[in-house]
């Protein structure tokens, strides 16, 4: 992308609009979501389960935003942010202000908050607000990703993606792009943030039994191409560099990489299996510091792992560390977790 391009870009920031679309949570959603990302707790599984923890149906996994998100964001990717051949990942951080559950009806609103050239890579950040049926925001989510154009890797992956793109992708050019463009902004305040997950009674593990420095259980998820190819149809990734090889040699990337949003939602898993409530998690925070690469021989794998990094008495709550790592190298440069204990 040239200077005059990533200007243009830069003068997008902004942009803002709702989805067409509601989003409606259905049960065997969530069960096959919870599939996809490896967790098993039983509140994502069980009516039963989830109703003694207080929940009113099954609770999504805390990464099922995703999904709302990915189909609302289309239109950004194709519309706005537009002159790259792809997308890598980089930070992610979800708020949960209380837990999504079986029979939601979800609203998604898409900002493009941040441009930023580092290193000569742009930056690029996307808010999503969640509001449900109440008129409350539920969850906020802000993804970053580095935008990667033909001119910066083979300039073969142009052909090469629009080959192997879904039939309902239609990605415009810059110049059609802009063209076409005109912005939309915000009018009217954000809907208020819910307070239920603020002042519901957790399930999680009883805080008087915890202590700064506690090292977390280490778990280890394995990963093979059918999970990521199983992933991208739940979560609506179609991003090629997650299942097609050649594709992701083309991006300069050293073999299919796993989804950012897939190791954080095992790692979600991981923090859950061990609190014992998905819904305590109230903050999730990772930066992605190395891709995890699962070779098509099927030896994919990612350890979890972590410490207690503070607690805070007067709330019964804390903040978690939790650690990645892929073929011994550390996928996760930083990733923070704040819950609430019983």
């Amino acid at each position: 992308m040239t200077s005059s391009e990533n200007t243009a870009l830069v003068e997008r920031v902004g942009h803002y609009y709702v989805a067409d679309h509601t989003y409606e949570v259905g049960r065997e959603k969530v069960r096959e979501y919870a599939r996809a990302v490896q967790d098993y707790h039983p509140a994502h599984w069980d009516d039963a389960a989830a109703a003694e923890l207080g929940y009113s149906g099954l609770v999504a996994p805390l990464t099922f935003t995703s999904i709302p998100a990915m189909a609302a964001n289309q239109k950004l990717m194709q519309e706005v942010v537009v002159g790259y051949e792809t997308y890598v990942q980089t930070e992610q951080s979800f708020h949960q202000h209380r837990p999504i559950v079986v029979g939601d009806v979800l609203t998604t609103d898409v900002e493009l908050t941040a441009v930023r050239r580092i290193a000569g890579k742009d930056m690029i950040t996307i808010t999503n607000t969640i509001v449900d049926q109440h008129g409350e925001t539920i969850h906020t989510m802000h993804t970053t990703v580095v935008g990667v154009s033909a001119e910066e890797v083979d300039p073969q992956i142009s052909e090469s993606v629009a080959k192997v793109m879904m039939h309902d992708v239609d990605i415009l050019s810059v110049e059609a792009a802009a063209a076409d463009y005109v912005k939309t902004v915000r009018e009217g305040e954000p809907a208020p943030l819910s307070q239920a997950g603020a002042i519901r009674t957790v399930g999680s593990r009883s805080f008087d039994g915890l202590a700064k420095g506690d090292a977390l259980p280490v778990r280890h998820n394995g990963l093979t191409r059918g999970d990521l190819v199983n992933y991208a149809g739940v979560a609506g990734d179609a991003n090629p560099i997650h299942w097609d090889e050649t594709i992701a040699k083309l991006a300069g990337l050293p073999d299919v990489i796993a989804h950012g949003m897939l190791t954080m939602g095992m790692g979600a898993g991981a923090i859950s299996e061990w609190s014992g409530d998905p819904g305590a998690v109230s903050k999730y925070a990772v930066r992605l510091s190395a891709p995890a690469v699962v070779p098509a021989d099927g030896r994919g794998d990612i350890e979890y792992g972590g410490k207690i990094k503070s607690l805070d008495p007067e709330t019964r709550s804390g903040t978690v560390i939790l650690t990645a790592k892929a073929n011994d190298k550390k996928i996760f440069g930083m990733a923070t977790l704040d819950l609430r204990f019983a």
